[in-house]
């Protein structure tokens, strides 16, 4: 089922990402107009999680440190994306930041949970390791924009961390007084809440009365925040049930599928706009397809070996 609520998630994600180019496309690509989405999603998505929360704000400060600290991490990719793709590649900002968003938190699992390092994930790495790198184009990319492989692909990858981190914490952390633990859906609120007060706070102190990089009009400005109120939520739901997953699925499993199935789902939705898959990119699909497919239909009884440095 687990499985099956991670594809879900996954499909949400690929929604998510055609409606922010439609987004971009109205109102353009500036940090500014980046920090404005992510407020009105974030108001959005607060809304809707606290309804799934039963109306109420679950807390303690560990969760409230790490629902911070994820809320930084999202602002700093959200940053070094947008400073990226005037620097670099395309092809290549999408390959690093798919591999930090996969690699680092696999080798979390393997090197500090106990996951074991199989066979059958050792395959779905390396097929969708392949799928990422036929989705390599050539392209200037300027020197001083180097810098930016390396950040979006240590933030994009820290955000399946954290999950990890905030999951496996000792029960005593996310204890409240009543003792009553703060679930995934409190947590999920928290990381909304704080979003919604760093983004508000970015807006008036640093961008306020600041000219936006291309001239906004009100059919533009409308459409981009109904696409705001109806992504955010939606992008919330699909990070919430990726950590209600962690549960039940390891780190080493999961993000190997939420790469793969965002490369397979993105593909398809390509299908239905006016960018139609190259041959690369349906060979890239392919790949994917196979290393999912690895996680699930290798035998059991091969090897596995428990590469765990210390257990946090």
């Amino acid at each position: 089922m687990y499985y099956a609520l991670i594809m879900l998630s996954v499909m949400m994600f690929g929604g998510t990402f055609a409606l922010k180019d439609v987004y971009r496309r109205q109102r353009g690509g500036g940090l500014k107009i980046s920090l404005e989405f992510s407020l009105v999603g974030a108001i959005a998505g607060l809304v809707v999680l606290t309804a799934i929360n039963g109306f109420s704000l679950q807390f303690t400060w560990f969760a409230l440190l790490m629902a911070t600290l994820v809320s930084l991490n999202n602002l700093a990719f959200s940053f070094c994306s947008f400073k990226a793709l005037g620097t670099i590649n395309l092809s290549m900002y999408s390959l690093f930041s798919m591999l930090g968003g996969m690699l680092l938190p696999f080798l979390q699992g393997i090197l500090f949970f106990h996951e074991e390092f199989t066979v059958s994930k050792a395959v779905c790495l390396a097929f969708i390791c392949a799928s990422l790198l036929m989705t390599l184009k050539k392209g200037e990319t300027k020197k001083a924009g180097r810098i930016y492989y390396v950040l979006v692909f240590i933030f994009n990858g820290l955000s399946g961390v954290l999950a990890k981190i905030f999951q496996a914490a000792p029960t005593a952390w996310k204890t409240m007084p009543s003792g009553a633990t703060v679930t995934a859906a409190g947590y999920s609120v928290l990381s909304a809440l704080t979003t919604l007060v760093l983004t508000g706070v970015l807006l008036l102190t640093l961008f306020r009365g600041k000219p936006y990089e291309r001239e906004q009009t009100r059919r533009g400005i409308v459409i981009g925040t109904v696409i705001g109120l109806v992504s955010g939520p939606i992008n919330r739901l699909a990070n919430w049930i990726l950590q209600l997953s962690l549960d039940f699925v390891e780190t080493s499993v999961q993000y190997p599928m939420v790469t793969g199935g965002t490369i397979i789902v993105s593909t398809v939705i390509c299908f239905f706009t006016k960018s139609r898959p190259t041959a690369r990119e349906i060979v890239s699909v392919v790949l994917a397809f196979v290393g999912l497919a690895a996680l699930f239909i290798f035998p059991t009884f091969l090897p596995a070996w428990d590469l765990t440095i210390f257990k946090i």
